[in-house]
């Protein structure tokens, strides 16, 4: 069985799915929930699912990055997913944790990738453009921003009509199928 760790900052929509996903798995074990705010949305859906939740701030994250990994180690923690969690990862943890930590992006990586790019700003950024795809990225992460080795990539079309919010619907649509799946393939 491997042990996973959610990472992630806002609704926590993602990690709810991947528990539903995995909740009678046995080769998969959600053991618990990181995140960097005490009042992400996330909080509230891991307990209702009873997940051990640790709140890191983004000064612990960097000023007791040891401490951290050690605890994860110690929790037997096999893979680390970012589920639209907002911090960079020291990269003290990407030695500890070497191609065990996944990244969600909401495009098709290498465009629309790098620091700021998360989120609506994704979406906005491809309307805007005129794109006529768009999709999401599962990556390793490493010391760059959205740069580490492509695990799955997933695509749906942009139409004329479409808005930010409309495209964010669709690219939620995607996480929701594809990030289990890569998970399952990475196991």
């Amino acid at each position: 069985m491997k042990n996973v760790a959610i990472f992630a900052s806002g609704e926590g929509t993602n990690a709810e799915n991947l528990f539903n996903y995995f909740n009678n798995d046995k080769r998969v074990k959600i053991k618990l929930v990181v995140t960097n705010s005490d009042t992400a949305g996330v909080v509230a859906r891991a307990e209702k699912y009873k997940k051990n939740v640790q709140i890191i701030s983004k000064t612990a994250l960097q000023e007791y990055t040891s401490q951290i990994i050690e605890f994860l180690q110690t929790e037997k923690i096999d893979i680390i997913v970012l589920a639209g969690f907002l911090l960079k990862i020291p990269e003290a943890f990407i030695k500890a944790f070497p191609n065990q930590i996944i990244n969600i992006h909401p495009s098709l990586l290498p465009k629309y990738g790098g620091k700021g790019m998360y989120g609506i700003n994704v979406h906005k950024a491809v309307v805007e453009n005129k794109e006529s795809e768009s999709g999401i990225t599962i990556h390793y992460v490493n010391e760059e921003y959205d740069k580490g080795e492509i695990i799955l990539q997933a695509k749906c079309d942009v139409n004329q009509i479409d808005t930010a919010e409309t495209l964010a619907a669709k690219i939620r649509k995607l996480e929701f199928e594809y990030l289990p799946k890569a998970i399952e393939k990475i196991i």
